[in-house]
């Protein structure tokens, strides 16, 4: 049994004093769907969230977090977060902002703190997974305890 290495995140639960599990899972990096997570995990999709950065046109840098079969709605996350526009940030950006790669971005520890908004329907769920800062770990937490640890605002982010 291989141990598993603590991310950057999970030092920061730990600190908190917030419960979670570290979920491994098998990474293909062709396909870093958060489909092919909720599969390698054996979870239901709606359970599996993704994280995903935005820049807004008057507010700057934030983060969403929406369910894995879920489309992010512009219009709304730009609403929510006080802006007129929003647009997912080029994908060579994520590292440097965040200290976050694709596949593996977490809304909690990055570089900077940004706002977060997490979608209502985390809050339909006893656990949900989130990635734990690296491509083939995942958090299980509490949506609650992630809300409050991390700050977020709860909205509707999702196209219909």
């Amino acid at each position: 049994m291989n141990k598993i290495l603590k991310t950057n995140a999970a030092r920061l639960l730990d600190k908190a004093k917030i419960p979670y599990h570290l979920v491994p899972y098998e990474v293909d990096e062709n396909n870093l769907a958060a489909g092919h997570v909720a599969e390698s995990l054996g979870e239901d999709i709606n359970t599996v969230f993704k994280t995903i950065v935005l820049r807004g046109d008057k507010n700057g840098h934030f983060v969403c977090v929406i369910p894995g079969n879920a489309e992010i709605d512009l219009k709304k996350a730009a609403k929510v977060s006080g802006n007129k526009k929003a647009e997912l940030i080029p994908m060579k950006e994520l590292l440097p902002l965040t200290g976050y790669i694709r596949g593996g971005c977490s809304p909690i520890g990055m570089k900077k703190k940004f706002p977060v908004f997490i979608h209502l329907s985390s809050l339909d769920h006893d656990l949900i997974f989130i990635s734990a800062g690296q491509r083939g770990l995942q958090f299980s937490i509490n949506p609650q305890n992630l809300i409050n640890y991390i700050q977020a605002g709860v909205e509707d982010l999702t196209a219909e």
